[in-house]
């Protein structure tokens, strides 16, 4: 029983290998048929990203204000559902 395990480990992995190998040759083939390509998705020439700009240095500030946001109306919330009683 040990034996018939093994040997159909063996094919699995040997199998595995083979496919591994096929496909890493087609992945070189269609790299070397792209060029110079770097970013194969092409999310860079995107139309979507074309005009956006980096994050700024004071981002931090707008999660902040975000966050303070939040809080200032749970406590406005919580102040009218208690002035209702």
């Amino acid at each position: 029983m040990g034996i018939m395990v093994t040997k159909n480990e063996d094919k699995n992995d040997e199998l595995t290998r083979r496919i591994n190998a096929d496909l890493r040759e087609k992945m070189n083939k269609t790299s070397k048929q792209d060029g110079d390509k770097k970013d194969p998705d092409l999310v860079e020439d995107s139309d979507y990203v074309r005009d956006m700009k980096e994050t700024q240095k004071y981002a931090w500030l707008w999660v902040v204000c975000t966050i303070v946001g939040v809080v200032a109306i749970v406590i406005v919330a919580i102040y009218l559902l208690t002035q209702q009683r």
